[in-house]
């Protein structure tokens, strides 16, 4: 264990820990109503909701995670970086419009937004518990991402002792959620991100310099990871599998309760355009950081006997860590842990708070407490967020982290099957709620058999068309089945049982 790397690493989570306190006197609201705790009074502008997005879209999973895809499958790992640059016209496009909904009719979740649209609660229940399930390991995974760099500071070992600086970060998250709501991410982002900023420009400057430049990097890594796999005959291989992956993530990625959230705490819509102009910043960043998995292969660290352990324990989710320590001053390495620890914080308070407004708006009100009061929806919503934070940490330490990581894979064929739902009912009436969740289900139920058919270790299923084997990702094969679906027995619905209770389109445009 090294002790100025810990000492720095507590320091600054110390600073976040007592930012995350004072953030409730921040722009003051009644924190006992819902849309100011769970979505922040809706009055972020422009340069918090920047920091609150881009800490809530890229997380300390992602900054491990996708330098160790390209650590240990090399170019198919990049497909993170055009995916995320795809979400953004997507942002620019159709997410002002469901902002403007969603703060005319007060609705606080898309849920709310397909109740109020459809008429139709047993819908909106079932966007609610795709949301909920679909957020779970995703916060488990952000765990997943704090738990590298507390092995990687030295604690190691198993039982107790071992988890509890995992258990110590996670009462810290949540006790100043449940004080401060979305207002602790949003200020605690701005630092996470500075230290993103300064971490990642110190290493793709100093590591590359200590290595003799970047092409000694790219020379010293194996030249079948340097490029997608050529496609077998008969099939389109790993370049239709790398295509469907970026789209697919792309147009499932706004879905995710915790983007939602982050974007419907915007105080206007040109919060929301300027930020789908400038958060691409990201995406460049993102770039630099999946090629600390290539400088982790060219420095050689996983032969190095002083990381085997780590190698052995964490696989090559360890191949940034074990960089860092190699590269860096250990005074460095404490700053880049904790910025990386702290990426976990942010999305993980988000997420839980996410879950918080839907069980509690979606659930709890429309089944249980129709006439609850403000104050109760806010309770609720906060105890909630606590339980979540709770299950996550429940994945991590009790149960084998593959079951978090293959649900998170999962949770984006899920997630997606809520965009006939929540995106196309912006635009049309047209499509019947009954129909929407038969579509729904057959979306869910088809995606789950084609990552089942993969024993749930990947997400990529081949079809064939006219003799062609067409590998693709899951979630973009099964939303075509539940938009088929749904459209095809609205036809009918709409000729027989036609809705009765959904809001004209011009009332939504208001």
């Amino acid at each position: 264990m090294n002790e100025l790397s810990v000492a720095i690493f507590i320091g600054l989570f110390a600073f976040v820990t007592i930012l995350g306190f004072i953030a409730a006197r921040w722009r003051k609201g009644d924190l006992k109503k819902i849309d100011e705790w769970g979505l922040g009074g809706r009055r972020f502008g422009t340069v918090v909701t920047w920091f609150l997005l881009g800490g809530d879209l890229y997380t300390a999973y992602t900054f491990i995670a996708v330098p160790a895809l390209m650590f240990g499958t090399g170019a198919p790992g990049f497909f993170a970086v055009p995916y995320t640059v795809w979400v953004y016209p997507l942002l620019f496009l159709i997410f002002p419009r469901l902002w403007r909904v969603t703060r005319e009719n007060g609705y606080v979740t898309a849920a709310d937004m397909v109740r109020g649209h459809f008429g139709n609660s047993w819908l909106a229940l079932a966007i609610a518990f795709t949301g909920l399930v679909a957020t779970m390991p995703y916060i488990a995974l952000q765990l997943v991402g704090m738990q590298v760099v507390i092995g990687a500071m030295g604690f190691h070992g198993t039982g107790f002792v071992a988890d509890l600086p995992l258990i110590i970060a996670f009462v810290i998250l949540g006790a100043f959620t449940y004080s401060s709501g979305l207002r602790a991410p949003a200020m605690i982002a701005v630092v996470k991100d500075l230290l993103i900023y300064i971490t990642v420009i110190a290493a793709i400057i100093i590591i590359p310099a200590k290595l003799g430049g970047y092409d000694k990097v790219f020379a010293a890594v194996d030249a079948a990871k340097l490029t997608l796999p050529p496609p077998p005959e008969g099939s389109l291989g790993s370049y239709s599998a790398y295509v469907t992956l970026a789209l697919g993530s792309a147009m499932a990625l706004m879905l995710y309760p915790h983007a939602l959230t982050g974007v419907l705490s915007s105080s206007s819509e040109h919060v929301i355009r300027r930020n789908a102009a400038i958060l691409p910043c990201y995406s460049f960043v993102l770039g630099l950081i999946a090629l600390l998995g290539y400088m982790a292969l060219a420095s050689g660290v996983q032969s190095m006997p002083e990381y085997a352990d780590g190698f052995k324990q964490y696989g090559s989710n360890y191949a940034v860590p074990a960089l860092f320590l190699h590269m860096f001053p250990s005074w460095f390495a404490g700053v880049a842990f904790a910025a990386i620890a702290i990426g976990a914080l942010v999305p993980a308070a988000v997420m839980s708070i996410a879950c918080g407004n839907l069980f509690t708006r979606n659930v709890y009100r429309e089944f249980f407490r129709p006439k609850c009061t403000p104050a109760q929806e806010s309770q609720t919503a906060k105890i909630v967020s606590l339980i979540v934070k709770v299950g996550a940490l429940f994945f991590i330490i009790f149960l084998p982290q593959q079951y978090a990581i293959q649900l998170q894979l999962l949770g984006g064929i899920w997630i997606i099957q809520t965009l006939p739902a929540v995106i196309i009912g912006l635009y049309t009436r047209w499509l019947n709620s009954k129909a929407l969740f038969i579509g729904w289900i057959a979306g869910i139920a088809s995606g789950t058999y084609m990552s089942g058919t993969l024993k749930f270790a990947g997400v990529v299923y081949p079809i064939e068309i006219s003799g062609v084997t067409i590998p693709g990702y899951a979630a973009l094969y099964s939303l075509a089945i539940n938009i088929g679906v749904s459209i095809v027995l609205s036809v009918v619905f709409n000729a027989v049982a036609p809705d009765r209770n959904a809001m004209p389109l011009a009332t939504a445009k208001r």
